[in-house]
């Protein structure tokens, strides 16, 4: 069974996380995500669960506003050919479902099947908001924070500096 939205809670407790969690109404969509905006502080993300050609999963996570453009980003990553995966591999390898996708989700890879593909922006943000495994809620953490859970669970993530108007991608390691 994969950890509950109160699992990763107590997981980031556990881990010194400072972690603030909002309740709301369940969003799918970054467009319905926007209207809490004056409620939930930091950087906020799109997730994008990716699987590539030779079947190597992707979680994309990059400040709401990027432009991800999947060819430039696989050449990027060293990757194949990206294309989105469908929701019973989401389920399979992350335990969420479509609209619940998040960075936190790696909690319940412990396989390790999923590389973690991390905006800059979000790594170095003082504090971002993410889905605690749970579309209902958001999870603001620092970017600190955030790679050091990644870290804790064996998914120390490729750091990406999107471009602001191109889609271009850099990577790096943290």
């Amino acid at each position: 069974m994969p950890k509950s939205p109160e699992d990763l809670l107590d997981i980031l407790k556990s881990l010194d996380v400072a972690a603030t969690t909002f309740d709301h109404e369940p969003v799918m969509t970054v467009e319905e995500s926007r209207r809490l905006r004056g409620l939930i502080p930091g950087l906020h993300a799109k997730n994008l669960f990716l699987k590539d050609k030779k079947g190597q999963l992707w979680l994309v996570t990059a400040e709401e506003d990027r432009v991800v453009d999947l060819k430039r980003l696989r050449r990027q990553l060293d990757a194949a050919t990206l294309s989105f995966a469908k929701a019973d591999v989401l389920w399979d390898a992350l335990g969420v479902r479509p609209g619940s996708v998040t960075p936190f989700a790696v909690v319940n890879d412990a396989d390790g099947r999923v590389r973690v593909a991390l905006d800059r922006a979000l790594a170095e943000a003082g504090r971002a908001s993410f889905h605690p495994l749970d579309n209902a809620r958001t999870t603001t953490v620092s970017g600190a924070d955030l790679l050091r859970f990644l870290e804790a669970h064996g998914h120390a993530p490729v750091i990406v500096t999107f471009s602001e108007l191109g889609g271009d991608a850099e990577p790096s390691t943290p």
